[in-house]
């Protein structure tokens, strides 16, 4: 890795900025959502028993793969000698995880709006992963820094303040030819938007870690309509709700159309509550549609090489012409 490639040094001179635990980090005033969201997620991310554990890990680098591949490059053929973003990096989490030791043969820029990135970098030293990592709003770069090869953003653009600006924004930010990879959610059923948006409300005014308790209910209601292990014929689609005709677990019928109540027999209470926690505690959440998201791609003259539309959400890869 370059000395300094990102020049990070020259935000010392930079009175947004200050030096703290070896991380420069913004000052900047957020909007409330923002510094509220800011800080669950780094609530979230230091309870590392909580997504830490093997069977979490698998699962998750598995979804990365299939999402992230294109089928005429390699992920090391991407990323390697080139500047990444990791943009909201958390702790690293889907970085360390998709691209893993490819990291130690590119240039890697961790930016997270919350003290994750002190967990980020605690996560990629005890890996032995190299990589920077700076504190600050990923729609407010310095300009110290130059554009990117590679922009990496794994849920997260839908947690800013707005999901179009945000991919218009770290478009700008990308280098001529350069890798737009990002996931954002997908827009839901009505009636589970409606529960969603409700417990988000409910729970707004709460401490994370009162959140955190209270979220558990509903956690182990979705552990008992999975171990039900229950199956639904519906005969008909229901198009007023969104529920479509077929056979689906009951539990998959209340997570995709009721309300989100993540269950995984292999996982931990604990580890299904953070997922939830992800889901329901910040404020900023935005769902779009596959609709929406390719004319923002269009729009900022991005060439769509890959669009991956689960119900969950939408993975994108485009590339800067």
């Amino acid at each position: 890795m370059r000395e300094d490639v990102f020049r990070l040094n020259n935000l010392k001179d930079n009175p947004n900025y200050i030096f703290d635990s070896g991380i420069f980090r913004q000052k900047s005033v957020y909007t409330q959502a923002q510094e509220q969201t800011g800080k669950c997620f780094g609530f979230k991310w230091e309870k590392r028993n909580t997504y830490e554990s093997n069977a979490m890990e698998s699962a998750s680098k598995k979804w990365l793969l299939e999402r992230y591949a294109l089928s005429d490059i390699s992920l090391d053929d991407l990323i390697r000698g080139k500047t990444v973003l990791d943009a909201g990096c958390g702790s690293g989490y889907s970085a360390s995880l998709l691209f893993d030791k490819l990291l130690n043969y590119c240039d890697y820029l961790g930016v997270d709006i919350s003290n994750a990135v002190d967990v980020a970098k605690e996560r990629f030293t005890e890996r032995g992963l190299r990589g920077s990592f700076l504190q600050a709003n990923i729609l407010d770069l310095p300009e110290e820094i130059d554009n990117f090869d590679i922009i990496f953003s794994e849920g997260v653009l839908h947690h800013t303040d707005s999901t179009e600006q945000a991919i218009k924004y770290l478009s700008t930010r990308l280098a001529s030819g350069g890798y737009f990879m990002f996931y954002v959610y997908n827009k839901k059923a009505p009636i589970r938007e409606f529960s969603d948006d409700y417990v988000r409300e409910r729970i707004a005014l709460l401490t994370d870690e009162e959140a955190w308790k209270a979220l558990e209910p509903l956690t182990k209601l979705g552990i008992l309509l999975g171990e039900l292990n229950l199956e639904l014929d519906i005969k008909e689609p229901i198009d007023i709700l969104d529920i479509p005709a077929g056979r689906i677990n009951l539990q998959r019928f209340f997570y995709w159309y009721i309300f989100k109540a993540y269950y995984r027999p292999e996982f931990s209470l604990e580890e299904m509550n953070h997922i939830n926690f992800d889901w329901y505690r910040p404020i900023n959440c935005h769902r779009q549609t596959p609709q929406q998201v390719m004319d923002w791609v269009e729009y900022c003259g991005l060439d769509l090489l890959k669009i991956d539309i689960q119900e969950a959400g939408i993975t994108v890869i485009a590339k800067k012409k």
